[in-house]
């Protein structure tokens, strides 16, 4: 078992939309991630608007799976990098989107991960988007990118339900 540490009081709680299902949805994330994206939260590029955890996890999530090769590249991590880590490695509970955390749900059920292929879980797989844009752009700077285009597409996917 995996040593979790709580990082937010209620983050994951944080939007409750109609349908009283939250927007938001915790998940867990391997420390030496979290360090470097808490490095980018603190960063002074991350301003106006401030992004928070949930915005930056799910950013990365968007920027690794959007291109067409994406899952290759998220399975290669897993497979070749994040496997000769020690799976004891402790974690960081914080909170994403949840479309973004949808998206891994789905590469989660994928036939990638499924026998006779090794299983990885939810945290793995997010721990893996986020190394990907680290090694894409140390600087967080892809991350950002990804933070506000989310950003605009969740504002204009409200602003269409309201209309509707």
């Amino acid at each position: 078992m995996q040593p979790v540490t709580n990082t937010h009081s209620s983050e994951a709680l944080a939007a409750q939309p109609s349908t009283g299902a939250p927007d938001t949805v915790e998940t867990r994330l391997w420390i030496e991630e979290h360090a470097w994206l808490y490095g980018v939260l603190k960063s002074p590029a991350n301003q106006a608007p401030t992004f928070r955890l949930p915005d930056l996890i799910s950013a990365c999530v968007t920027a690794v799976l959007t291109p067409p090769e994406g899952y290759r590249a998220l399975f290669a991590y897993l497979g070749t990098q994040l496997v000769l880590r020690d799976p004891a490695t402790a974690r960081r509970r914080e909170a994403m989107w949840r479309a973004q955390y949808e998206q891994l749900q789905d590469v989660q059920r994928s036939p990638a991960n499924q026998h006779p292929n090794p299983k990885f879980q939810l945290d793995q797989l997010t721990t893996a988007a986020v190394a990907l844009c680290r090694e894409a752009d140390p600087s967080g700077a892809l991350v950002l990118k990804y933070a506000r285009l989310n950003m605009a597409s969740r504002a204009k996917h409200r602003s269409s339900e309201a209309s509707a």
